[in-house]
């Protein structure tokens, strides 16, 4: 659901499309599109004014979306998973870039771009913090 800020009014209906339980939700640098991950192992972009869905889920993760962040100009997405895996999205088009990154050996709780967009950082209870090249991986 969205809220005004300065009044804590809901504004609109809840956005309806995820099939389970939202665990991480991140607005895109512009703040016009909302990006979130659920147990259902989807990853989905949502306007951020009307609430309605943008294209397709973004589907690759295999077991529940714990993390979901916008790079800083907007264009890309970027996932962690239960799966342990960090995934990379085209905000644009929903689809992919580049394969999963592995490394991780437990759930990936926390993903985040760098200010500058050109790395990823991700964290896991496997008490690791690992740095990714946001375009090679």
């Amino acid at each position: 659901r969205i809220w005004n800020a300065e009044t804590g009014a809901p504004i609109g209906d809840p956005l309806q499309g995820h099939t389970h339980p939202v665990s991480s939700v991140a607005f895109s640098p512009g703040g016009k599109r909302i990006v979130s991950g659920s147990s259902d192992k989807m990853v989905r972009i949502w306007n951020a004014e009307t609430g309605a869905p943008i294209g397709d889920p973004l589907q690759g993760h295999t077991d529940r979306v714990l993390s979901v962040a916008f790079s800083p100009d907007g264009q890309k997405i970027v996932s962690g998973s239960l799966d342990e895996t960090v995934r990379i999205w085209n905000a644009g088009t929903g689809t992919p870039i580049g394969d999963p990154l592995r490394g991780h050996t437990d759930p990936v709780w926390s993903v985040a771009f760098s200010p500058d967009g050109k790395k990823i950082v991700s964290s896991s209870p496997d008490k690791t913090v690992r740095i990714w090249n946001a375009e090679s991986g």
